[in-house]
């Protein structure tokens, strides 16, 4: 199973924090956004690689925070981590987008992939035990932009991907673990979405609502719905199985939405079997300037190992 990070957009909300900056590699405490992520999908046994499909203005800066992270002793990943971290105001201000040089797909262990799984449980060999890829949809604005569909579309052409996927979008702060998911949909053995409920209708009209039975299995979805059939709101976490990875290839030449990842999921519902699987703790979206100095505030004192 591969993990798929959709982190193509450009966090307009988030004004001049995210304007020359990635949102997932914002901070919160000693780590950031994705690294929390990553730090529990990286101990699923079943996952063997994660993809981070990005665009060109901030797939530099992505690349350096994977090498901050990955193949690296002790002393040279504290070296990276401090010279990352004291970089961070700088990128933040510098204009990328007319560097031509780092357009397509970068893959940090590909030289080093024998070490790394002689090495799998050793501390001094890097933070993450699987391989991380980036892969640049070469837009460099918000206009432009592909749209989270297409980018994972892009992303599987670009790889040619036939494995089972883990799809997630990297702003959220989650307090359960990705193994409870990934465990659900080994049961049902099927695609899956995850759902939680959703008492305010105010909410649930600005998400994706399922309508469930009484073993999860999803029996409709809507895309904001001005009257909502249930209470289940669909957060952006998704497994596609490789069973059903034809049909997400052909997905937006059918008609699928190609802007937000719940569009698939939706288009997916309407064609294949699907459950839900009920969350089982919270999770805080950092979607505006004021929900991530909240995350800051409440989050950001905690213990974390890694940049």
């Amino acid at each position: 199973m591969k993990c798929v990070v959709i982190a193509a957009g450009y966090a307009t909300r988030l004004g001049e924090l995210t304007r020359n900056f990635p949102k997932p590699l914002l901070k919160i405490g000693e780590n950031t956004i994705l690294g929390r992520m990553l730090d529990d999908i990286d101990r699923i046994p079943e996952i063997d690689e994660h993809i981070i499909i990005t665009n060109h203005k901030f797939a530099p800066i992505f690349e350096e925070w994977v090498d901050a992270n990955t193949n690296l002793t002790n002393n040279t990943k504290e070296k990276a981590n401090t010279d990352f971290t004291n970089n961070t105001n700088e990128i933040m201000n510098t204009d990328f987008t007319n560097n031509t040089d780092n357009k397509g797909i970068r893959n940090e262990h590909e030289s080093h992939k024998s070490h790394e799984y002689s090495c799998h449980s050793c501390n001094s060999c890097s933070k993450f035990t699987k391989p991380i890829t980036v892969v640049d949809d070469g837009t460099e604005t918000n206009e432009t932009r592909l749209g989270a569909v297409c980018d994972l579309l892009y992303a599987m052409d670009k790889l040619h991907i036939d494995d089972d996927l883990l799809v997630v979008a990297a702003d959220n702060l989650l307090f359960f673990s990705f193994q409870e998911f990934v465990d659900f949909a080994k049961e049902k053995q099927t695609s899956c979405i995850m759902c939680h409920e959703q008492p305010s209708i105010e909410k649930l009209q600005r998400t994706g609502v399922v309508e469930l039975d009484a073993n999860n299995k999803v029996l409709g979805m809507e895309e904001k719905p001005q009257v909502p059939k249930s209470h289940w709101a669909v957060p952006p976490f998704y497994i596609y199985l490789k069973k059903d990875l034809d049909l997400v290839r052909h997905s937006v030449e059918n008609g699928c939405g190609k802007d937000a990842p719940g569009n698939l999921a939706h288009y997916m519902v309407e064609h294949t079997t699907m459950h839900a699987w009920p969350m089982s703790a919270g999770r805080f979206d950092i979607g505006s300037l004021d929900t991530y100095h909240e995350a800051v505030r409440l989050y950001g004192n905690e213990h974390e190992s890694h940049e």
